[in-house]
């Protein structure tokens, strides 16, 4: 029978799935899957984990919704409370927004920069810097200063003005006997020459994720790399914003991802491994400094939602985070990401179509090439993606497959981002039953 769901692919209909279970999702016929990528890095906790389980029923069954222009709520105040406390050094008395995803909290972001820049006198900052070969969302705002060209190709005559600097992608664009501390102060200096290029008098901020993920597929900075961006940034009197909606909340091994480069944002975006699947729900933090402007001059928030700070989805979030620091799932994201990349490492190390294994925590990547020794990505019409995701689901393992690492269009590369509660045994079988599909997607097309 034809779906009535616009699905996101029209041509086909993907399985049913109707049960989840720890790593582990099941199909209406019985297949069970392997989840390796947590979907979109959003399972951190896995399927059905009993604690959130039961603190959704309980907001569902005692206060399912109130609007917050009317009301605040116990889970809401708990869940920003916690956020801000443990925000990185230097956040202050800072403020947490929530709304329904990473989107929508990168929405707010960029208006609360706004905000922040017209309450203290400065209008004219209107300009936002991020990086080619990014993603921060897919409304027009986070469009717009995300650096996704298949994303954003179809709605470019829509986007706000921003403009984009190079990644630091040390894999990629790093010289030939450049240290990693060389090419990260050259990566960086690329946003003050832009700043300079614009003027400074008219740039609001500088949109970054810590680790990349869903276009370059789990690339860290190199050390030094955002203590420059935010000597640059300060000396501007620009502010900086982190996007963690896929590489935060425990995913790379600390609670927040931007804790491994020892340097405090201006604001930080949430998502995904937020609320770990079991309620929509993103978050935008503001620290000490961006709020101060608002406080001493309007007094209110501009911009409102009207599921902000939902009940349910604010007391699953609080119940994700209160498991994780009770059962130390952020020192488990560590340790067994330490386990993944290592069992990465031996497999495909020697790959002769693996030219990169990176990442931090439970988030690690694979990026594929046509020939290792240079580099070469495969031809686009080669649809080695596409084609790995397919093998994957056929080997009964979810992973998150996709391009673009090399150039924006070309590099094929595979996201792996399980749960914090994988085993041992479970990185094994992910592991094999990736090396199936792998070999699968390598074929020659008939």
């Amino acid at each position: 029978m034809k779906s009535s769901v616009l699905h996101r692919s029209l041509a086909g209909h993907p399985p049913e799935a109707v049960r989840g279970d720890g790593c582990w999702l099941v199909d209406r016929d019985g297949k069970r899957y392997l989840d390796a990528s947590g979907g979109a890095a959003v399972s951190s906790l896995g399927h059905s984990h009993p604690d959130v389980v039961a603190a959704v029923r309980r907001q569902v069954a005692t206060l399912p919704y109130a609007h917050t222009s009317f009301f605040t709520h116990a889970p809401v105040e708990a869940l920003a409370a916690k956020l801000v406390a443990a925000a990185p050094r230097g956040f202050g008395a800072g403020r947490a927004a929530f709304v329904g995803s990473g989107s929508e909290a990168m929405e707010v972001a960029l208006k609360l920069v706004r905000q922040h820049f017209v309450e203290r006198g400065e209008p004219g900052r209107t300009h936002f810097i991020a990086r080619r070969m990014s993603y921060h969302g897919n409304t027009l705002g986070a469009l717009a200063v995300g650096g996704h060209l298949q994303r954003r190709t179809m709605y470019a005559p829509m986007l706000m003005a921003a403009t984009h600097i190079a990644p630091c992608h040390a894999y990629r664009f790093r010289l030939h006997g450049e240290s990693e501390e060389a090419y990260g102060q050259r990566a960086a200096d690329e946003l003050e020459a832009e700043i300079l290029r614009v003027g400074a008098s008219r740039v609001a901020a500088f949109v970054a994720e810590p680790v990349v993920g869903a276009t370059l597929g789990c690339a860290p900075a190199v050390p030094g790399y955002f203590a420059r961006i935010r000597e640059i940034c300060d000396r501007h009197g620009v502010l900086f914003v982190a996007d963690e909606v896929m590489c935060g909340m425990g995913r790379c091994g600390t609670l927040f991802a931007i804790e491994h480069d020892g340097v405090c944002p201006d604001l930080i975006t949430l998502g995904k491994g937020l609320g770990a699947g079991y309620a929509p729900i993103g978050a935008t933090l503001a620290s000490e400094r961006v709020v101060a402007p608002l406080e001493a001059g309007s007094g209110a928030l501009a911009n409102g939602h009207t599921y902000m700070s939902h009940p349910v989805a604010c007391a699953a979030s609080l119940a994700v985070l209160e498991v994780m620091e009770r059962d130390r799932l952020v020192e488990r994201s560590r340790d067994q990401g330490q386990r993944l990349g290592a069992a990465l490492l031996a497999r495909f190390g020697a790959h002769p179509n693996v030219g990169d294994i990176r990442g931090r925590g439970l988030f690690h990547a694979i990026e594929l090439v046509a020939d290792r020794s240079t580099k070469r990505p495969f031809a686009r019409s080669r649809r080695i993606a596409e084609r790995l995701k397919a093998a994957g689901l056929a080997h009964g393992l979810v992973c998150y497959p996709s391009s673009g690492a090399a150039d924006g269009e070309l590099g094929d590369h595979v996201l792996l981002a399980p749960s914090y509660l994988i085993t041992d045994a479970e990185i094994a079988t992910l592991v094999e039953r990736l090396a199936a599909a792998l070999a699968d997607a390598l074929k020659e097309t008939p």
